[in-house]
């Protein structure tokens, strides 16, 4: 049996992170949300404004999404993968995300998140959030 290299132990600390985030997205936890997160973090949304900055906008995004999200929304994650090296890491997966709105169309999110470590802890330091354009013929 082999022992955990230093990568596999960056990976499963990235992971964790990944999934206190998710967690707290799908329980509607703004505080979980932003913990975790570099106060000087950029994120590229979907929704405008396209890029916010710092751990301010990043919570306000989320104040707006919530009630969009509502109480039957839902945000899951497929084909999550997970790449660490000693300070820096990142993970992508295809998010179905659905607001509770029954007319909502049901589109793949795809989620791109950067690590860094810092201070010996993982936090996460940019996301970007994107959706597939479809082109017309």
């Amino acid at each position: 049996m082999s022992t955990p290299t230093d990568a596999d132990q960056n990976v499963s600390d990235v992971r964790q992170v990944f999934d206190r985030w998710l967690k707290a997205v799908q329980t509607r936890n703004l505080e979980g949300v932003t913990d975790g997160h570099d106060d000087d973090i950029v994120m590229f949304d979907v929704a405008d404004p396209p890029q916010l900055n710092g751990i301010d906008e990043y919570r306000d995004i989320w104040e707006h999404f919530f009630p969009w999200f509502g109480p039957k929304g839902i945000f899951e994650p497929s084909d999550l993968a997970i790449v660490a090296g000693d300070s820096v890491a990142f993970s992508h997966c295809l998010i179905r995300c659905i607001g509770s709105t029954p007319s909502e169309v049901e589109k793949p999110i795809r989620l791109t998140m950067c690590y860094q470590k810092i201070d010996g802890e993982w936090v996460i330091a940019h996301e970007h959030h994107s959706v597939a354009w479809e082109l017309e013929d």
